[in-house]
């Protein structure tokens, strides 16, 4: 096997970066990183759909061009392909970022003018990535640590709602759903902990399957979207047209912005999970993978594509860095966007089942952000960076009505918890000068460019 020469501490992991497990191993652990993220995947389509009226038909074609393009990007990310692609374990699909200007485009000039947009407004994101290196002097640890653990803490209201029983759903809280997302929250925490080689590696995708088989017999999991899904179906490019109108592009460009920025954040978490150093040429790389990823996403008829922070706490959680294990995940996705009768399969799992390995998962991100942020010293202008960048990120994040009335551009910026948090620690941490006594130590430490 062989080890990453960056790495450092790998024998806190089973498998590093360039790690290569056996084969049924690899695909094991795949499926473990697309049941993670496969709920994010095909929400974001389900949603637009739902909000544009479209027919049966036509939102089943964009869910499996959703989940098709969602394997091409990962295995471009993880694998690399020349000057693009990170080389880092990361799954790769459409953000709730995009809902609002889709929606908004969508509502005037159909999926053509989607599509269209999609693919004109990665062009904003493959510019971004040559700019990378600038960007990353911006993020030292104590913003890095702050962005990390806004991740996971923006993060676990979602896996509450989905250990509830999902939002708007009839029994949402029900002693049922609670019981039986803490029984698979218990079972990950056991397996994960005291189980030996694969079963602890592979703890959550076994405490998700012990979920799903409990669910069954409570009437819990409908396979009727299983018997009416088709075995095997190939994409249709442009199959519903396109429309390059600069026009829709206008509201497409601050939510590229946005996950960018959010993309900067989540591969510099990779790479501190992973045990490697996050430098710009990886970071810059993995940019222009999510504007190349979501330009090919506009060609098969989805939505734009980006890095997935779901599955960033599944590395420390299973100690797993392997990118070969990603590469299998994202073949994975592309067999599932062919065969709609697997991708329903998945999509049928209860939410609760979601939530209880959520929980873990995301608290886990946000442990590693404060991990990070106890090598900071906090002094009074780190610690009020900190406590401003996570009070304002949680805070749109839990009363998103906050920014209700700023100007739609902004509106789509600020929106995320994660965009906020981390713009409200890059200006202050520019605003806000340090002690001569702090930079001068920190020159010798070298941790000033």
């Amino acid at each position: 096997m062989e080890k990453n020469r960056q790495a450092v501490g790998s024998d806190e992991l089973l498998y590093g970066i360039n790690d290569k497990p056996k084969l049924a191993t690899q695909i094991l652990l795949g499926f473990q990183n697309i049941f993670a993220a496969f709920g994010g995947i095909i929400a974001v389509p389900l949603v637009i759909s739902s909000a544009l009226g479209l027919d049966g038909a036509t939102s089943t074609a964009v869910l499996s061009a959703t989940i098709l393009a969602s394997g091409i990007a990962t295995i471009i990310q993880s694998k690399g392909i020349g000057r693009i692609g990170a080389r880092v374990p990361c799954i790769m699909g459409t953000d709730f970022t995009f809902v609002s200007p889709a929606i908004t485009v969508g509502s005037v000039a159909g999926l053509p003018g989607i599509i269209g947009a999609t693919i004109l407004g990665s062009i904003v994101e493959v510019v971004l990535s040559f700019f990378i290196k600038p960007l990353m002097k911006l993020f030292p640890p104590l913003v890095t640590g702050t962005v990390v653990c806004l991740i996971g803490l923006t993060l676990i209201p979602v896996s509450m709602d989905w250990a509830a029983g999902g939002v708007g759903a009839a029994d949402y809280g029900s002693l049922r759903n609670v019981v039986i997302a803490m029984t698979v929250l218990v079972i990950t925490l056991l397996l994960n902990r005291y189980g030996k080689g694969m079963v602890s590696t592979a703890s959550v995708l076994i405490g998700m399957v012990v979920g799903y088989i409990i669910c069954i017999p409570f009437g819990m999991v409908d396979f009727s979207l299983v018997n009416e899904a088709k075995w095997f179906a190939l994409p249709n490019i442009f199959e519903y047209g396109v429309n390059f109108d600069f026009k829709n592009v206008i509201a497409f460009i601050p939510a590229y912005i946005v996950t960018t920025i959010e993309t900067v954040g989540c591969l510099a978490t990779i790479c501190q999970v992973s045990k490697i150093k996050a430098d710009d040429k990886i970071i810059g790389r993995g940019v222009l993978s999510d504007g190349i990823g979501s330009a090919m996403a506009g060609v098969l008829g989805t939505f734009p594509n980006t890095t997935f922070s779901q599955n960033v706490g599944l590395i420390p959680l299973t100690r797993n860095a392997s990118r070969s294990v990603a590469i299998m995940a994202g073949i994975l996705l592309v067999g599932l966007g062919f065969f709609p009768k697997f991708a329903a399969l998945i999509n049928i799992m209860p939410q609760p089942v979601l939530g209880g390995v959520g929980i873990v998962m995301f608290g886990t991100i946000a442990a590693a952000g404060i991990r990070t942020l106890s090598t900071v010293e906090i002094n009074n202008r780190n610690l009020l960076i900190i406590a401003t960048s996570i009070g304002l990120g949680l805070g749109v994040t839990f009363r998103p009505d906050f920014i209700a009335n700023l100007p739609e551009g902004l509106r789509m910026i600020f929106a995320s918890g994660i965009s906020t948090g981390t713009i409200v620690a890059l200006v202050l941490n520019k605003v806000l000068k340090e002690d001569k006594k702090v930079i001068e130590e920190n020159i010798e430490d070298g941790e000033v460019a």
